[in-house]
This record gives C-alpha cells, sequence and structure tokens, in this order.
C-alpha cells in the first residue's frame, strides 16, 4: 500500500504541494482531477521518488520510500510521463524490453522475454511490434508505452494525462485499456485526468486537488456533484445523470456568476430535472422513444448541446433587435 503523509514540496517560495495526505486504493482506478497547476503531477512524481519532498514521507508497504534502493522502488511502482521524447530510433519490441530493465539490468532472460511477450499480446501490438516508434500513430505509440510499464511487472502504475493528444476514439481506447488493467490484472493504478467525464465513467475514486491542496476525494457521486466542482474548477458546472452516469456540462456556465445568461444557468436547471424523471422520452420526443434513449447514449447529450446554443443563438438576436431600435 502507498501512503502519503503530510507532503510538502514548493519551486522556491511558492508551495506546490501543501500538506497532503492520501492513501492510494488497492485494486482501483484513482483519478486525479483539478485546474492547471494544481499539483498533480507534481503529487505523482513525489509517490513515486521521482521528486524529492521538503517535509513528510511516502510509505510503500509502510516503509519509507527514501530507504528503498531505486531498483526495488522500479519494481513497485511504474510511472509514464505527460510527454515522452526518445533520441534513440527503436522499434515497439526494443521499447518494450526497457520495462524489464529493473529485473534484469539490460541482460534479458527466459523470464523476461516472457513478460515482453505477454505486455505486446496484451496491448494488441504484435502484428507492428517491428514498427519505429516515429511511425506511430498517437493511439499507437501511447499502447507501446504501456506495454512497456506493463513488461516492467509493478503493482502501481502512475499515468500522468495518458489521454494527452488523444482523440475521442483513442482516449476511450485508452481509458478501457487502464479497466483492463485492474480488473484483469490486479493493477493499482493512479492516472492525472483533465477531462471530468472520463473520471466520472472510469475512475473508482476521485482526488480534486487545488493550489496545491487536496479539496475533495471520495467516490464518483461524492466528487462528481457541482458543490465540489465549482470550487476545484471556479467553473460552474451543469451535472446530469444518464445511463447511470454522472455526466458534466461545462460550456459557458460559469458567465452566470457575473449576472450574464442567467437564463441559459436556469434552462439547464429544468433540463436536468428532465433527464432524472421518469419522461425522458417527452424530451426527445418528436423522434425518441424510451428504447431509443437506452440504445442511443449521445442523443440526450447532443440534445443539451444544441439546446444551449440554440438559446445563445436567441439571446443575441434579441439583444441585436433591441439595438437596432433604439438608432433606428
Amino acid at each position: 500500500m502507498i501512503q502519503i503523509r503530510n507532503i510538502v514540496q514548493s519551486y522556491g517560495r511558492e508551495h506546490v504541494l501543501d500538506n497532503i495526505s492520501l492513501d492510494i486504493k488497492e485494486n482501483a482506478i484513482t483519478a486525479l482531477i483539478g485546474a492547471n497547476g494544481a499539483g498533480k503531477s507534481t503529487l505523482l512524481g513525489v509517490a513515486s521518488r521521482l521528486l524529492p519532498v521538503i517535509s513528510g514521507e511516502v510509505l510503500l508497504d509502510n516503509i519509507n520510500i527514501k530507504s528503498i534502493k531505486t531498483r526495488e522502488v522500479a519494481k513497485q511502482i511504474a510511472v509514464l510521463k505527460q510527454t515522452q521524447s526518445l533520441s534513440l530510433k527503436v522499434t515497439i519490441n526494443e521499447l518494450v524490453e526497457f520495462g524489464r530493465f529493473p529485473h534484469c539490468g539490460g541482460r534479458l532472460k527466459a523470464e523476461d522475454r516472457e513478460k515482453i511477450e505477454e505486455s505486446i499480446r496484451f496491448m494488441k501490438l504484435n502484428d507492428i511490434r517491428d514498427k519505429f516508434i516515429d511511425e506511430l500513430s498517437g493511439g499507437q505509440r501511447q499502447r507501446a508505452f504501456i506495454a512497456m510499464i506493463l513488461a516492467q511487472d509493478t503493482k502501481y502504475i502512475f499515468l500522468d494525462e495518458p489521454l494527452n493528444n488523444l482523440d475521442i476514439k483513442y482516449s476511450v481506447e485508452m481509458m478501457h485499456i487502464i479497466r483492463k488493467l485492474v480488473r484483469r490484472l490486479n493493477k493499482t493504478v493512479v492516472v492525472v485526468l483533465h477531462d471530468i467525464n472520463f473520471a466520472s465513467a472510469y475512475a473508482d475514486y476521485i482526488v480534486a486537488m487545488k493550489d496545491g491542496k487536496i479539496i475533495n476525494q471520495g467516490s464518483v457521486k461524492e466528487i462528481v456533484c457541482c458543490d465540489v466542482l465549482n470550487n476545484v474548477f471556479d467553473h460552474d458546472f451543469n451535472i446530469i445523470e444518464h445511463d447511470n452516469r454522472r455526466v458534466c456540462l461545462y460550456y459557458g456556465h460559469n458567465s452566470h456568476r457575473h449576472g450574464e445568461n442567467s437564463h441559459i444557468h436556469e434552462e439547464n436547471k429544468h433540463c436536468a430535472k428532465l433527464t432524472n424523471s421518469t419522461n425522458q422520452q417527452d424530451v426527445l420526443s418528436h423522434d425518441s422513444t424510451r428504447e431509443d434513449l437506452k440504445t442511443n447514449k449521445n442523443k440526450m447529450q447532443e440534445f443539451f448541446k444544441f439546446k444551449y446554443f440554440a438559446d445563445k443563438f436567441k439571446s443575441k438576436k434579441a439583444a441585436s433587435n433591441s439595438n437596432a431600435k433604439k438608432f433606428s
């Protein structure tokens, strides 16, 4: 188990982590969320001993991680950073071999090669294993690096924004892979995510950070709510229930704090109630039935987007007509 106790980390005079304490949940996906600069990546670095701390401690199986040899830490914790830069021209197969370094020191044995093969098969990379990394698409590249992490064969996997630069298809695919790491391989995963809806859909536990502090931590239902997210992001969220999941609608909703477009906020509150009611089919009654809502997961979200932009257009048009009358 990884236990983080009263960690303080600073860059110059600025506290990046301010008295952070956290127990990493075993065999689960823990998502770290928060605005840029909240301290999420620094927390991963400290927890994996890649970054030093000013005060506090990280315990790995009740042992202070400072006292554990680097190679032994690498056998327990694997880290995939935000950006992966390789100056060497290597194939997928060669990249995955790097994951065995903590175990064999570069001298591959039969056990190491078996782990490499397992990792490449798990990530479905066998057909392209001889391709060079710089020849891969963004999704293939991320899968290759995850395969390297798998070959490292650690209990804990830390992923810093693994969805960076991935389109929707590959982002969903990557989150499915992360879920399989936990469900099938019994890994413990900590992942930094910027998209709250991915955290809501895939995480077992969410840690919300702001200004170097943990503001809230708990289950999806405890964290994905307006009271928490509005505070964490300084932005007004509208949250609906869809397919037994909480979905955040946050486009343009912060403006009503300043007295603008409040009708949009009120309309969305009304729409959220409709979503939770037993009359969901009435919202899209012109071309949907209750069965449609079950089979087409995107319709409800598209409706709310359309509703928002339609209201915004009407508001701008009304303001334009009002100004035209003043000058006529």
